[in-house]
């Protein structure tokens, strides 16, 4: 691939993240507008730039910014299958050496 397309890629990448950032913020604001200010008392419907904003926000705090491909690619996913993978007695003895590390923690 050369400089040029290398570029082109690159900006159609951020425009791409850019709309999609846009359009969930839409998404976000018209969820927002259609059920919460019906279901509790007090709150109010939000603007286009708060939406985006609790977007961010929401990101942030539960998501981060990692690219991540969801919950199959994170570690629990994992986890749970090695422990499909298990026999039942490696389940057991896992069980056992996980109280007996709880039981030393705490004595």
């Amino acid at each position: 691939m050369n400089h040029g397309m290398r570029k082109t890629h690159k900006l159609f990448k951020v425009l791409m993240v850019l709309v999609i950032a846009g359009v969930l913020g839409a998404v976000v604001m018209a969820l927002w507008n259609w059920i919460l200010p019906g279901l509790y008392f007090g709150i109010s419907s939000i603007d286009y730039w708060h939406a985006l904003g609790l977007l961010v926000l929401s990101r942030i705090l539960f998501g981060g910014f990692r690219g991540h491909g969801g919950w199959h690619e994170r570690h629990g996913w994992n986890r749970w299958q090695r422990w499909q993978a298990m026999t039942p007695q490696e389940r057991e003895q896992f069980c056992q050496n996980r109280a007996d590390m709880f039981r030393h923690k705490e004595g």
